[in-house]
Order: C-alpha cells, then sequence, then structure tokens
C-alpha cells in the first residue's frame, strides 16, 4: 500500500515551484493557487514588471526570463532551484492561415510553444532525480488535439508538448516524478481577448459554440487543475492529458 500522503489536500507546504509565463493569464492564476496553497512560487516571464508587481502580490519571487533561450533558463534554475514543482505555462500564439506565415513565424512559435518545455524540464530534472521527487504539468491545449485554423504551428508545437510530457513521464516514474499535460480551451486571458480584438464578436461565438458548457473558461479554473496535479493526491497520476475546457469538440 502506498504511504499515507504528507500534506493535507491541496496543501503544497514546503515545495519549490518554477512557473514560466506566470506574470498574467493562466500562470497568474496558477502563481496565486500555488502560493496560497503554501508553496514558494519563483515566476518566470519575459514580463519582468508584471511578474514583480503579482510576486509582491502572492508573496512569490520573480525573475526575468526568455524561455526560448536554454542558456538562460538553465542559469535561471541554478540560481533560483531547484524546484520540486515546473509548470510550463509560457506560450504564444499567432492568428494567420499557414500559408500566410513565415519561417521566421514557425521559429518563434516553436521556440516559445515547445522548445521551452524541453529547455525547462531538462534544467529542472537532476535535481529532482535526485531528490527522488518532483512534478512537472505541462500547459498544453486542446488545439493540439483537434487542431486550430489560423493555429497550425501553434498546434502542432503544442501537440509536441503532449508527446513530450508522455515520455518524460515513462522516463522519469522511477525517480519518483509524475509529468502530466492540462489542455485548456477557450479560456479568458490576455491572449484570447487579443484574439476577439481581432476576430469580433464571430470569433467570440464560434470560440464558446465549441464547448459543451456555451462559456469561456477562467484561468482560476485551469490553475485549479495544476493545483491538483502538483499535490500529493495525485501522485498516482502520470502521462496523463487532463481537458479543461468545458467539453470542447464533443460536440453537442
Amino acid at each position: 500500500m502506498p504511504a499515507a500522503s504528507p500534506l493535507p489536500f491541496g496543501r503544497l507546504d514546503g515545495r519549490r515551484a518554477l512557473v514560466t509565463g506566470g506574470a498574467n493569464g493562466i500562470g497568474a492564476a496558477i502563481v496565486r493557487g500555488f502560493a496560497a496553497a503554501g508553496a514558494t512560487v519563483v515566476i518566470a516571464d519575459l514580463d519582468a514588471m508584471g511578474a514583480a508587481a503579482l510576486a509582491r502580490e502572492a508573496g512569490a519571487s520573480a525573475v526575468r526570463l526568455d524561455v526560448s533561450d536554454t542558456g538562460q533558463v538553465h542559469e535561471a534554475v541554478a540560481t533560483h532551484g531547484p524546484f520540486d514543482i515546473l509548470v510550463n505555462n509560457a506560450g504564444i500564439d499567432q492568428h494567420a492561415f499557414f500559408s500566410d506565415t513565415t519561417e521566421q513565424d514557425w521559429a518563434k512559435l516553436i521556440a516559445v510553444n515547445l522548445v521551452s518545455v524541453l529547455a525547462c524540464t531538462h534544467a529542472v530534472l537532476p535535481a529532482m532525480q535526485a531528490a527522488g521527487f518532483g512534478r512537472i504539468i505541462n500547459i498544453a491545449s486542446e488545439a493540439a488535439r483537434l487542431g486550430s485554423k489560423g493555429g497550425a504551428v501553434y498546434a502542432a508545437a503544442k501537440g509536441g508538448v503532449i508527446s513530450f510530457t508522455k515520455s518524460i513521464a515513462r522516463e522519469n516514474a522511477r525517480y519518483g516524478i509524475t509529468a502530466n499535460a492540462i489542455t485548456p480551451g477557450p479560456i479568458r486571458t490576455p491572449m484570447l481577448e487579443q484574439a476577439v480584438a481581432e476576430g469580433g464578436d464571430k470569433l467570440l461565438r464560434a470560440m464558446t459554440d465549441t464547448t459543451l458548457l456555451r462559456r469561456l473558461g477562467e484561468p482560476e479554473e485551469v490553475a485549479a487543475a495544476a493545483l491538483f496535479l502538483a499535490s500529493d493526491q495525485a501522485a498516482y497520476i502520470t502521462g496523463e492529458t487532463l481537458g479543461v475546457s468545458g467539453g470542447m469538440g464533443l460536440g453537442g
């Protein structure tokens, strides 16, 4: 029988967490949730001012980080780690048909949405393996499972995140490390609001109509899933992909 959990339900006391892209949106909700649950949280974001402001609010710390720069990632982890929990949340999107994109567009989207996940995971794994404990939570997207008109490269990169998550789960289970992915649907974030500003009410209706619940999700709803996966109560869950999308893609 597994040992009794050392922490109460939903608590992260004594854990140290790195949240990338944590200055706003889903990342900020995760930072607030983890900090409230007792974790020591480091916010990594290119938006240094936003990350610092949130750090003051949540009782966290912040570091300016370009997650697509592997050297910066390893330096940040060496300086601020080791970490018990990694949330790879940083991401960008570009709304354009694939035929209208360029090689430079592809490189940027893949660097931020996929290569950063590889880099951050690579940087935190040695300490997690040595400690015999780790929680890796990768924020992917339902676009990875359903495709995305106007977001082909983004969807491809997020699909890579899901496959990578499963591989990391297989390789690291023997060290007591779990790896899981969360696939948000349309969530009320600055990135979505920018897309709606460009696409108008028609795009907003199209997004909500793809969900069974017929509404946008809130960042806190994704954060709740991340908090569970980071907790001791999720110790027997690894290699999974959890949709937080209001039933997106199931029809209705």
